[in-house]
C-alpha cells in the first residue's frame, strides 16, 4: 500500500507544477525573454532549469548509468553546468520548451508514483527517497516559480503546498552552516510558522528550546529559498544562534547564494 505522506507530496508537487504552468502557458514571447531576479535568467531560462533538473530526476529514477553520465558531465564543469543547461533549453521556441518541460513531468510523476518507497536513488547530494525528491521538487518548482511570477508583476496566493518547503527550511539548518565553513548549533532550535490560511501553526523542535523563530509561513519559505531579503519579511528569531541562521538559511544544494537585496519586490 503506498504511503499515504508519499502520496500526498507527489500530488502536491504535481499541482505546484499546473499553477506554475499556467502562469506561463498564454505568455508571448516578449514575456519568455523578461529578465527574471536572477541575474541573467529570463523566464525561459527558469523554466528551462525545472526541466534539466526534473529530467535529472526521472533519470535517478529509471536510469541509474544515465544519471551518472549526467553526473560526470556535471563534475567536468561544476560552476558552469547550471547555467549551460538553463541557457540551453531557454534557446528553445517557448512552445516546444513548455511541451517538453509537460512530457518530462507526466514521466516523473509516473517515476514517482511506482519507486519503492525505501529505496534511495542518487542525487547530486546525498541519496533521496522517493518522498523526499518529490519534496526537493516541489521547493525548487515553488521558488523559481516566486521568480517568473516576480518577472510578470504577479503575486500568487499561497498555498499549503508550503508545508513541504518549510519542512525542508527548517531541517537545512545545518547545512547553511555548513556550507558557510560556520559550526552548526549543537541545540534544536523551535520554529513556529503560522499557515497560509492562518488556521494552523506548523511547529517544529522542542517547545522549551531557547532558540526559536515564527512567523508566517510564506515568509519564512520566501526566506529560506532566498527569494526575499530577512528585511523584508516578518520572520522573528529568539537567541543568537537563531537570529543568526535567520541571516544565512538556505533550503538548496549547493553553495551559499547572495539573494535578494533589501527591498526587493514580491
Amino acid at each position: 500500500m503506498p504511503d499515504p505522506s508519499a502520496v500526498a507530496v507527489h500530488a502536491d508537487l504535481r499541482e505546484e507544477s499546473l499553477e506554475l504552468e499556467r502562469l506561463v502557458g498564454r505568455l508571448s514571447e516578449a514575456d519568455w525573454a523578461r529578465p527574471t531576479p536572477a541575474p541573467g535568467w529570463t523566464v525561459a531560462h527558469q523554466i528551462a532549469h525545472l526541466h534539466w533538473t526534473d529530467r535529472a530526476a526521472l533519470l535517478s529514477l529509471t536510469d541509474t548509468p544515465g544519471f551518472a553520465r549526467l553526473t560526470e558531465t556535471a563534475l567536468a564543469a561544476p560552476d558552469a553546468f547550471v547555467d549551460e543547461g538553463a541557457q540551453e533549453g531557454a534557446a528553445l521556441p517557448p512552445g516546444e520548451l513548455l511541451e517538453r518541460w509537460r512530457t518530462t513531468r507526466t514521466a516523473l510523476d509516473a517515476a514517482l508514483a511506482a519507486a519503492s518507497p525505501d529505496t534511495r536513488f542518487p542525487w547530486f547530494g546525498p541519496p533521496m527517497k522517493a518522498a523526499s525528491m518529490a519534496s526537493a521538487r516541489l521547493m525548487e518548482t515553488w521558488a523559481h516559480g516566486q521568480d517568473v511570477a516576480d518577472a510578470l508583476g504577479v503575486r500568487r496566493t499561497p498555498t499549503a503546498r508550503l508545508r513541504h518547503v518549510a519542512r525542508i527550511g527548517v531541517r537545512a539548518r545545518d547545512y547553511a552552516f555548513a556550507v558557510r565553513g560556520l559550526p552548526a548549533p549543537a541545540a534544536e532550535f523551535r520554529v513556529e510558522l503560522r499557515s497560509p490560511d492562518g488556521a494552523e501553526l506548523w511547529s517544529y523542535g522542542p517547545e522549551d528550546a531557547a532558540q526559536q523563530v515564527t512567523g508566517p509561513a510564506l515568509d519564512f519559505c520566501l526566506l529560506v529559498t532566498q527569494r526575499a531579503h530577512r528585511s523584508d519579511v516578518a520572520v522573528r528569531a529568539t537567541g543568537p544562534d537563531a537570529d543568526r541562521w535567520l541571516d544565512i538559511a538556505q533550503a538548496f544544494a549547493g553553495p551559499a547564494g547572495p539573494g535578494r537585496a533589501p527591498g526587493d519586490a514580491r
